[in-house]
C-alpha cells in the first residue's frame, strides 16, 4: 500500500451543510460520497507544499455562492451542473500554481458538477436523470472551502480541510 505522501491527491470544493447532506443523500442512493472535484490528481510526494499552498489560496478566499443549475448526464451516471465565476477564477489560480505537476485531465477547463450516481447501465442512469429533472428548481449553495483527500485505489482518505478565509 503507498504511503501518504506517494498516494496520488484529489482536491474538492468543500460545500455548506445543507447542500452536503441533499447531495450526499442522492449519492448514498445511487454512488457515494457526494463532491465537486477540482483535482483528481495532485503530487502525493509534494504533501507539505500542496498543504501549503492551499492554505494560502483559501485564507483571501470569500465563500463561494454557487447556483445549482441543472442536471446532466454522464452517460452512465447523473451529475448536477454548479455555476460560480469565482470558483472558475480559483480553479485557474490552483492549476497555474500547480502547472508543473497536472495529468492532461486537469489541465481542462473546470465544468463543476456533482456527481450523484456513476458507473451504471445507461437505462438506469437515463431513469434517474428523468426522475430528478421531474422535480428539479434551481437552488443555492455555498463553497465553504477545499477538501484535501488521498486516493487509495478505491476509497479516499480524508487528509486536511482548509476553510475558506482562514
Amino acid at each position: 500500500m503507498p504511503t501518504v505522501a506517494a498516494a496520488p491527491l484529489i482536491l474538492t470544493l468543500a460545500l455548506d451543510a445543507t447542500a452536503q447532506a441533499y447531495f450526499n443523500a442522492l449519492r448514498r442512493r445511487h454512488f457515494p460520497p457526494a463532491h465537486l472535484t477540482l483535482f483528481h490528481h495532485l503530487p502525493g510526494a509534494e504533501l507539505a507544499a500542496v498543504r501549503e499552498l492551499l492554505g494560502a489560496h483559501c485564507r483571501g478566499q470569500a465563500p463561494l455562492p454557487l447556483q445549482v443549475t441543472g442536471l446532466r448526464s454522464l452517460g452512465r451516471g447523473v451529475a448536477f451542473t454548479l455555476e460560480n465565476a469565482g470558483l472558475r477564477e480559483l480553479h485557474r489560480r490552483l492549476q497555474a500554481a500547480f502547472a508543473a505537476h497536472l495529468t492532461p485531465q486537469d489541465q481542462q477547463k473546470l465544468q463543476p458538477h456533482v456527481t450523484v450516481q456513476n458507473k451504471v447501465d445507461a437505462a438506469a442512469a437515463r431513469q434517474l436523470l428523468a426522475d430528478l429533472r421531474a422535480d428539479f428548481a434551481p437552488f443555492e449553495a455555498v463553497g465553504t472551502g477545499l477538501h484535501l483527500w488521498a486516493y487509495r485505489n478505491g476509497p479516499w482518505e480524508s487528509l486536511d480541510e482548509f476553510s475558506f478565509g482562514g
